[in-house]
């Protein structure tokens, strides 16, 4: 009798851990609702409303490319329009909508983001468009060496990202790019980018992505709430785009001590924040503000973030 039950509870619990083992991560769950959130959402705007967005055919476009190149089956029909768009940046100026509600500018980072990821994954073979995209961003430089999107924000928003990220997203359009023109544009921004103070968190991630910076690293660790995740400074709530932001930052540096520990907190968080549709609440300045844009680009990063952050 007494080994039968013993029998019986080595079975319920190698029963136990068999459904633990079973259990599916609810990070990765989030990360499939969030692509069939953004699949959805990324082709319903330019077929409703004529015209591209940086927000569904540039930030949320970005993440499904990702996303197709770590698994995910996204059907054709979800990017056709907006890798035809990405695939001529001589027609950006061209695009339609309201002009009170549009920025050059930031529309040029954010396709060109999203075109350059379209290339590095295959979807759009001619590599020639990125040289054609960059001199579009090189444009818009300023003199030192920066993109001043939205200055008088130092932290940005998921939509329209702000100084430092819009600096950082430029850099990284024309880090490969060989150019005269182009080098001289990507040096300025390597000088800028090398001062950049870690005084709030967008300015730590975007500093430790650029490169190894002890300062922005230790203020992210410092950052981290409670909860696992991470609002615009120290001891500020916690926020979805904050957070992405922190984790693709992290991702770089998962071997140094604890951070692979940080970052599944923050990948718990993201996962407890989404919404029963799959996308997640916007990240507004000031926060608790209600945005479709900051909504669709709030839920593409944290897709980013959780897509980029997987381990397996």
């Amino acid at each position: 009798m007494i080994r039968c039950c013993w029998i019986l509870l080595v079975v319920l619990l190698s029963a136990g851990c068999a459904a633990k083992r079973a259990s599916p991560d609810p990070a990765f769950v989030a990360e499939r609702k969030a692509v069939a959130y953004l699949a959805s959402e990324v082709p319903a705007w330019s077929r409703e409303n004529q015209c591209f967005s940086c927000h569904n055919n540039g930030d949320a476009a970005r993440a499904l490319y990702i996303a197709s190149r770590k698994g995910h089956r996204i059907s054709a029909a979800a990017l056709a329009d907006t890798t035809a768009w990405l695939s001529s940046p001589e027609q950006w100026k061209n695009n339609k909508g309201d002009p009170g509600f549009s920025d050059a500018r930031l529309a040029n980072l954010q396709f060109a983001a999203a075109l350059l990821v379209a290339i590095d994954t295959g979807q759009i073979k001619d590599k020639h468009a990125l040289s054609n995209a960059a001199a579009l961003v090189r444009a818009d430089q300023a003199s030192d060496g920066s993109w001043p999107v939205e200055p008088t924000n130092a932290v940005g928003s998921p939509a329209t990202y702000g100084t430092a990220l819009a600096t950082y997203t430029a850099w990284q359009i024309l880090r490969d790019l060989r150019a005269a023109a182009l080098v001289r544009a990507r040096e300025k921004t390597e000088t800028w980018l090398s001062r950049l103070k870690p005084d709030n968190v967008p300015a730590a991630s975007v500093l430790l992505q650029f490169s190894h910076s002890e300062s922005a690293l230790d203020l992210l660790r410092r950052a981290q709430t409670a909860d696992g995740g991470w609002g615009p400074y120290i001891d500020a709530p916690p926020e979805p785009f904050d957070t992405a932001l922190a984790l693709l930052a992290l991702r770089k540096h998962h071997d140094a001590p604890g951070v692979s520990a940080i970052i599944a907190r923050g990948r718990n968080y993201l996962a407890a924040q989404q919404l029963l549709d799959g996308s997640w609440p916007a990240t507004t300045r000031p926060p608790r503000g209600e945005s479709y844009a900051q909504r669709v680009s709030t839920t593409a990063w944290a897709a980013l973030a959780l897509l980029e952050t997987r381990t397996r």
